[in-house]
C-alpha cells in the first residue's frame, strides 16, 4: 500500500469534486474489458409523452416559423420582439422547472428534441432557450437551493418575471476555476433600513450568455472571512450567490459579439455589491460547495445542450448538402456522382447519424436519473468536434454557393457558430486532454477510486483491509483484460462477447468488446506505469480518452438502430460508422502506445493489444458508395436523418432547396425515361415519350434549381452602410 500511495496521482480539492461528481453509467461497462450489451439492448428509450409531442408541434413548430436567421443574424443582431414574448409566454425558459413551480417539468429527451428542432432553424435562438434550461441557474436552484429560494425564484422563472443568467468564467480564470480573482468578503452593512450580515462582491466576469437582458445573475466568488464573522475559516472556498441584476453595484448590459452571432452575451462586473447571507445558493451549508455544485449540473446539462444543437447541425448538412450535390451539375452530372464529393458525403451522413444516436442514448440516461459526468463531456467535446467536420466537408461541397453571406445562405451561421460550442461548457482542448480519461479513468474504474480511498483512510488498519481487498481483485481483472485482449487479437476477435440474437450485428458487438478490452489493458498499463506523471503525458491520455469516446458513440449508433427496428436501409450508414469509428480506435490505440515513454512498456503492450498487427482500414470504397446514397436520394434513412428538424417552407432557403430537391427527384424520373425511349427533351412531348403536365413539371424542377443555385448580392451602399433604412428594407426584400 506504500508503494502504491506513491504511485497514484496527488488530487487537489478541485480535482476530487470534479472526479465525484455526478454519476457512473454506460461508460463503466466500456471500459470493463467485457460491456454488458444485453443492459443496452434492454434499455429503454422512451417516447415523448402527449404534451411533450404536442408542445413540439404547435409551440416550437409556431417558434420555428417566427425566425428568419438573416433577420436576427444581420440586421437586428438579437431576436425581434415577438420572438422575446413568445419565448416568455409559450415557457421555453421553464422546460426543467416542475409543474408545481409553474414550469413545463419535460423529460430530457423532451429538453433535447425542443433544442434541436429550434438549432435547424436559428443557433441564436437556440442558445438562448438553452440557457435558462441549464446551469441558467434554474437547474443549480432546483439541485441546491433552498425550500425559500425555490419558491421565491422558480415561479418567477417559469413565468418569465425574471430572466437568468450564470456567471462563472472571469478574466483571469477560465478553465482554471481555482484561480478565480472575483471574491466575496463576508462583512456587515445597513441594508433596507437595518445592520446585516452579507456579502461585498468584486468581479469581472465576462462571456456570460443572456447577461445583457438578465434580471437574476448566479455569481460564482471565491468567499473569505476575514473577520470571522461566521466563526471559521477565512478562506471559505468558491461559493454561488443568487444576485438580482439591478442590485447597486451590479453591472449588465454591455455585449460581447461572439464569431459575430447575434444571441445575448456581455460581461458582468461588480464593485462592493453588497448582498444580504441569504443570497447564498442552498443557504450556509453550502458555502464553499461552489465547484463541486457546479461539476453536477454539468454532468448532466452538457450531455443535452451542446450535442442537441450539434446534432441538428450534423442533420441540416446532411441534408442540404446531400440535396445540393444531387441538383449541382457540372462537367454533365450531379456533382455527388464524383467520387470526391462523395468521400466528404459519407462522412457527413455518418456524423449525423453517429451523434444523434448518441444524443438519444444519453437522455435515456439523463432520463433514468443518472448525471453522466464523463459521457456528458464526450458528447460535448465529439458532438462538437464532428460538428466542425461535418460543416467543413459541407462548405466544401457547397464551394462558392456558401462562402457568400446572404439570406440564402443556410450554412454561413452554423459555420461560424463552431468556435462558440468548441470554446464554451469547457473547453474541447481541455475535455479531450484531461477530463474525459483524466476523470474516466478514476471514476469508471471498478476498483481505482475504491484503492485510493483506502490509502487516504485515517485508520490505517481498516484502509489496509480495504486496499487489500480491492488490490487482489484489480490484479485479476487486470490480467482477465490482458487475457482477453491478446486472444481476441489472436483470433480477430471471432470469439468476442456479444449478445444473443445479434444476428448480422454480432460482428460489430464483437469488435467493441475487443476494443473495450483493449482499452481497459492500456488504461491499466498507464496508471501503473506513469501514476501522477500520466497527469502531464496529456497526448497520451487525450488519445486513450479518444478510444473510450468512439466506444461510446458506437455504442449510440447500434442502440439506435436496434432501437429503430433494425432498418435495413440504414445498415450500409450503420456499418460505415462502424468502419471508421473501429479504425480511429485502432489509430487512437496504436498512437498511445508509441507515447509510453518505457520502450519495454511500449512493446509489451504492443504484443498484448496487436498480437499479429493492426488490420483496421478505413471505411471501403463500396461503403462509402452505399453511406453517402443515404442522403444524396430521397428515401427513409434519409427521412430518419431529417426526423425532428424544423420543416421549413418555400419562403426560408432550406425549404426552398428541399422543394428543388423534390422536384429535381421527380426531373430524374422523366428525363431517365426520355434517354431510355432514344428521345430528346424538345421533341418528348410530339413523339409522346411525355405528357404536356410531365414537360412542366422537368421545367418547373430546372427552374427551382436554378433558384437555389443562385447567391446573393447587394448594392455598393448596402454593405458600406450608407443606405437608408427604407433602401436597406427594399434591398433585403430582393435578395430574398
Amino acid at each position: 500500500m506504500r508503494w502504491y500511495a506513491g504511485l497514484v496521482p496527488g488530487i487537489s480539492d478541485t480535482e476530487r469534486q470534479a472526479i465525484e461528481a455526478g454519476t457512473v453509467w454506460w461508460d463503466r461497462e466500456l471500459v470493463s474489458g467485457r460491456p454488458d450489451w444485453d443492459y443496452l439492448r434492454g434499455l429503454d428509450i422512451q417516447p415523448l409523452r402527449e404534451d411533450e409531442q404536442a408542445f413540439i408541434d404547435n409551440e416550437v413548430a409556431e417558434l420555428c416559423s417566427m425566425l428568419d436567421d438573416w433577420e436576427i443574424e444581420h440586421e437586428r443582431r438579437d431576436l425581434p420582439d415577438p420572438v422575446w414574448h413568445f419565448l416568455i409566454e409559450n415557457g421555453f425558459f421553464s422546460m426543467i422547472i416542475p409543474t408545481e413551480y409553474g414550469g413545463r417539468g419535460f423529460s430530457a429527451r423532451a429538453h433535447s428534441e425542443i433544442v434541436r428542432m429550434i438549432a435547424s432553424r436559428s443557433t441564436t435562438a437556440a442558445v438562448t432557450v438553452m440557457v435558462p434550461n441549464s446551469l441558467g441557474p434554474g437547474e443549480l436552484l432546483l439541485m441546491y437551493g433552498t425550500d425559500a429560494q425555490k419558491s421565491h425564484y422558480l415561479p418567477r422563472l417559469a413565468a418569465g418575471e425574471d430572466i437568468p443568467c450564470f456567471a462563472l468564467t472571469g478574466v483571469e480564470a477560465g478553465s482554471d476555476a481555482s484561480a478565480m480573482t472575483d471574491t466575496g468578503i463576508v462583512c456587515e452593512r445597513e441594508h433596507d433600513g437595518q445592520r446585516q450580515l452579507g456579502i461585498s462582491i468584486n468581479c469581472n466576469k465576462r462571456y456570460i450568455t443572456l447577461a445583457p437582458i438578465a434580471t437574476l445573475a448566479g455569481l460564482a466568488v471565491h468567499l473569505r472571512d476575514p473577520d470571522g464573522l461566521l466563526g471559521g475559516e477565512e478562506d471559505l472556498g468558491i461559493t454561488v450567490l443568487l444576485v438580482p441584476t439591478d442590485t447597486p453595484g451590479l453591472e449588465t448590459g454591455r455585449r460581447h459579439w461572439p464569431s459575430g452571432l447575434a444571441f445575448q452575451n456581455g460581461p458582468v462586473r461588480g464593485r462592493d455589491v453588497f448582498v444580504p447571507l441569504n443570497a447564498i445558493l442552498g443557504g450556509r451549508e453550502q458555502i464553499g460547495q461552489g465547484w463541486k455544485m457546479l461539476m453536477g449540473a454539468l454532468a448532466a446539462g452538457r450531455g443535452i445542450s451542446l450535442p442537441s444543437l450539434s446534432a441538428a447541425g450534423c442533420a441540416m448538412a446532411a441534408r442540404t448538402t446531400g440535396a445540393y450535390a444531387a441538383l449541382r451539375e457540372q462537367f454533365g452530372m450531379p456533382i455527388g456522382r464524383f467520387e470526391g464529393i462523395r468521400e466528404p458525403l459519407a462522412r457527413i451522413a455518418a456524423s449525423a447519424y453517429v451523434v444523434d444516436g448518441a444524443r438519444l442514448l444519453t437522455t435515456a440516461a439523463i432520463d433514468l436519473g443518472e448525471k453522466p459526468a464523463v459521457l456528458s463531456a464526450i458528447m460535448k467535446y465529439h458532438a462538437t468536434e464532428r460538428l466542425r467536420a461535418a460543416l467543413n466537408d459541407a462548405m466544401d461541397v457547397h464551394g462558392g454557393r456558401a462562402i457568400c453571406i446572404g439570406p440564402s445562405n443556410y450554412l454561413e451561421t452554423s459555420y461560424r457558430a463552431i468556435p462558440v460550442g468548441i470554446t464554451v461548457e469547457g473547453a474541447n482542448i481541455l475535455t479531450r486532454s484531461l477530463i474525459i480519461f483524466g476523470q474516466g479513468s478514476i471514476r469508471c474504474h471498478p476498483y481505482l477510486l475504491e484503492e485510493m480511498k483506502a490509502v487516504e483512510n485515517p485508520d490505517h488498519e481498516a484502509g489496509l483491509d480495504a486496499f487489500d481487498a480491492a488490490f487482489w481483485k484489480h490484479a485479476g481483472y487486470q490480467l482477465a483484460n490482458a487475457g482477453r485482449s491478446f486472444w481476441h487479437g489472436l483470433t480477430g476477435a471471432l470469439f468476442a462477447h456479444k449478445p444473443k440474437s445479434a444476428g448480422r450485428l454480432g460482428r460489430h458487438y464483437r469488435a467493441l468488446s475487443q476494443a473495450s478490452a483493449r482499452l481497459a489493458i492500456v488504461s491499466e498499463l498507464a496508471l501503473a506505469t506513469l501514476g501522477g506523471a500520466l497527469k502531464r503525458k496529456e497526448a497520451l491520455s487525450a488519445r486513450i480518452g479518444d478510444v473510450l469516446s468512439e466506444l461510446y458513440l458506437l455504442s449510440g449508433a447500434i442502440k439506435r438502430f436496434e432501437h429503430e427496428g433494425r432498418p435495413k436501409a440504414d445498415q450500409a450508414l450503420l456499418d460505415y460508422a462502424f468502419a471508421d469509428g473501429l479504425f480511429r480506435i485502432q489509430e487512437s490505440l496504436r498512437e498511445a502506445i508509441r507515447r509510453f515513454p518505457n520502450p519495454v512498456v511500449r512493446v509489451l503492450l504492443s504484443g498484448i493489444v496487436f498480437p499479429l498487427g493492426a488490420h483496421r482500414r478505413l471505411p471501403s470504397d463500396k461503403q462509402m458508395h452505399a453511406a453517402c446514397e443515404a442522403i444524396l436520394s430521397s428515401g427513409a434513412t434519409r427521412d430518419r436523418i431529417g426526423r425532428g428538424l424544423y420543416a421549413g417552407s418555400e419562403d426560408d432557403p432550406v425549404g426552398r432547396l428541399e422543394h428543388a430537391f423534390i422536384l429535381g427527384q421527380r426531373r430524374d424520373v422523366l428525363m431517365a425515361r426520355i434517354e431510355q425511349a432514344g428521345g430528346q427533351l424538345e421533341t418528348a412531348v410530339e413523339t409522346g415519350i411525355l405528357t404536356r403536365s410531365e414537360r412542366a413539371e422537368i421545367d418547373a424542377a430546372n427552374d427551382a434549381i436554378r433558384s437555389i443555385l443562385d447567391v446573393d448580392d447587394f448594392a455598393p451602399e448596402r454593405l458600406t452602410g450608407r443606405a437608408d433604412e427604407a433602401d436597406r428594407t427594399e434591398q433585403g426584400q430582393d435578395a430574398a
